[in-house]
């Protein structure tokens, strides 16, 4: 019986082994090399004694920060709605449409809506407004950022909320409580769980983040995917690169941590 389940764990392990675990594995051995093959801890020197790199990675988390909270403000009361409202699968499969389009089409798409003769300046032109520079701007990348991630933050609380039992904001109304006061003490901790997990789906992608900087950000945008994108593609420093890529994977696991579900153990006493 054993060896069967065995045989079922098999491909999925597998899949770990190749596409997690070696290539992880792999960046970490990289780091440890110079631009010309030699064995250095330099990288990781360089890294944290530069203030360039060091501002990168304050940019990066502010970014992720920023395309979260806002993604966060636009899903939790979609998400909502979505649970009270009717044809709900329908509602979800628009929401869900967009993320089969591909990521480098959508950013071509917002660059025709916010370039000088895109739709929003013509818009604006109706109003007697000049042609306003948006593209290439903060602005523009936290838009198109908190526009493609949107979907992965509503499932998630959307599923918490569909799990909710309705007895207990009924309970909850039926003692007394305002609309506000069942939503902050009953809806909003029992659905904590999606929304970590959302935040795990936005906050962790956001990180590295380097198309978007460049195609609607122009560069204005400085993240550490952008610093990786540079280092293999540009300077073929694939050691610094990798160096970079271990220090978003780090960042990446404390986020994990901080926002995990934390498992108690209930002691049970014998009498």
């Amino acid at each position: 019986m054993r060896k069967k389940q065995l045989i079922y764990y098999l491909p999925y392990a597998l899949w770990l082994l190749l596409f997690v675990l070696a290539p992880v594995a792999l960046i970490v051995y990289q780091s440890f090399f110079d631009i010309n093959n030699h064995v250095t801890l330099q990288n990781y020197v360089t890294y944290f004694e530069s203030g360039t790199y060091l501002k990168m990675t304050l940019n990066s988390l502010w970014y992720a920060f920023l395309i979260t909270l806002i993604t966060l403000l636009i899903s939790y009361p979609t998400a909502y709605w979505l649970h009270q409202t009717k044809h709900k699968q329908l509602w979800l499969l628009l929401i869900i449409l967009p993320t089969w389009i591909n990521l480098l089409l959508k950013a071509y798409a917002f660059i025709g809506i916010f370039s000088q003769d895109g739709a929003i300046n013509h818009f604006l032109g109706w109003f007697c407004i000049g042609p306003q520079q948006i593209l290439f701007t903060n602005f523009s990348f936290l838009v198109v950022a908190t526009y493609i991630e949107i979907p992965f933050m509503i499932l998630p609380i959307f599923n918490s909320l569909e799990e909710l039992n309705p007895s207990l904001v009924n309970a909850s109304r039926d003692l007394g409580a305002s609309n506000w006061q069942t939503f902050s003490k009953v809806v909003l901790p029992l659905t904590m769980a999606g929304v970590k997990a959302g935040v795990q789906a936005i906050f962790i992608p956001s990180l590295s983040l380097f198309m978007l900087t460049r195609l609607i950000g122009g560069n204005r945008v400085i993240t550490l995917g952008t610093a990786i994108e540079e280092h293999f593609l540009t300077t073929m420093n694939w050691g610094m690169g990798s160096t970079i890529g271990v220090v978003l994977i780090v960042a990446m696991g404390l986020i994990m941590m901080l926002t995990g579900e934390k498992k108690t153990k209930k002691k049970v006493t014998m009498k």
